[in-house]
């Protein structure tokens, strides 16, 4: 099925992120937040008042309290009133709504930002709020169980072997050695086992982060990013709800998504994947077609840093910078939400020659 024609060019033009540590506990989530959305704005040349529309992703549950994302606000500056939303989501479906507004034509610019403080609490029990409240969290199943439940169904499969998973960590965190921003960068020891089949260096680092992109349409992109990074197309699908009705070695959705993003029309050169465990990139290795001549996750991708309702939205980020800097002619960033990849989105992004 042929993707969606978009009515109008829209760009991501700049993209900022914080540093991502375990812990930042002098800081409250305005304070995390302010430095990103001052810097992709400073990128830019534009004021709030310059900004259409602003989107954010964020998630209550992780913060503690009702209404969360109203205090980032004081980050970004509501008076004179703006035109704002919010989703319950990574900052990447943010992105997408603002997407949506930019091309119906109700926005020139739009800034959306993500952002999430994971080490207050216990963030593998707080996900658990996600499934199924009558068959599945009450059994408090938490996200790297079922993490692991899709890697031994990839090993039982054949899809993988834990040597390969190794390598997967091994390489991500090598690639992030040249990220500033990553929280672990440089291959480091694969550790015990933290749920079999997975060990620690399999699983994401827990730690707080923010990140912020700006978008614009047609010529007004091109006054204000010397290579915007274009969204030829994007798209986002669901798997079933119930664990037990899917196959954890695919990802229909995922599958599905890309296709309707147009990704298959012809290769990319880098993919941004939102994997926060080795098993993950596996199964979207397979559902989204990359061959071994595509670059996966040179910034280290979500086993390096992996900031909850941050990460999706930086897949994006990291994808269009390498597009800014010459770096990328034609990428693919995928953003998930979920256990075991159970909602995925995908865009697809490309530079003028």
């Amino acid at each position: 099925m042929a993707p969606t024609p978009a009515t109008r060019d829209v760009a991501i033009v700049a993209f900022a992120q914080s540093d991502h540590r375990r812990r930042s506990d002098e800081a409250s989530e305005v304070e995390l937040l302010m430095p990103v959305l001052h810097q992709v704005l400073d990128a830019t040349g534009l004021k709030t008042s310059d900004i259409g529309f602003t989107c954010s992703g964020s998630s209550d549950y992780l913060a503690g309290r009702a209404f969360s994302f109203t205090m980032a606000l004081d980050g970004v500056g509501a008076w004179p009133p703006i035109s704002e939303s919010h989703v319950e989501m990574d900052g990447a479906w943010a992105l997408y709504e603002a997407w949506v507004k930019i091309l119906t034509g109700e926005a020139d610019t739009a800034l959306v930002y993500g952002y999430g403080k994971s080490s207050p609490g216990e963030v593998r029990d707080v996900l658990t709020r996600q499934l199924d409240p009558y068959y599945v969290a009450p059994l408090w199943p938490d996200s790297v169980a079922l993490a692991a439940l899709q890697a031994q169904a990839l090993i039982d499969a054949g899809e993988t072997d834990e040597p390969a998973l190794a390598a997967v960590a091994a390489r991500s965190r090598d690639a992030a050695s040249a990220n500033s921003h990553a929280q672990v960068r440089g291959s480091r020891p694969q550790g015990d086992y933290l749920v079999h089949p997975l060990r620690t260096g399999d699983c994401p680092p827990i730690g707080d982060g923010a990140a912020a992109v700006i978008l614009a349409a047609g010529d007004r992109a091109r006054e204000l990013c010397a290579r915007p990074a274009w969204i030829r197309g994007m798209d986002h699908r669901i798997e079933a709800h119930g664990l037990g009705v899917r196959d954890l070695t695919d990802s229909p959705s995922a599958r599905l998504a890309a296709e309707r993003a147009g990704a298959f029309e012809r290769p990319v050169d880098t993919a941004e994947l939102h994997a926060p465990f080795t098993s993950q990139e596996v199964v979207l290795r397979k559902a989204l077609r990359l061959g071994g001549d595509v670059t996966v996750n040179p910034s280290g991708g979500a086993l390096a840093a992996n900031p909850v309702m941050a990460a999706g939205l930086i897949r994006l980020g990291e994808a269009a910078a390498r597009i800014h800097r010459g770096e990328s002619d034609r990428a693919l960033a995928h953003a998930t939400s979920g256990p075991c990849l159970q909602q995925n989105l995908v865009a697809v992004l490309e530079g003028e020659s």
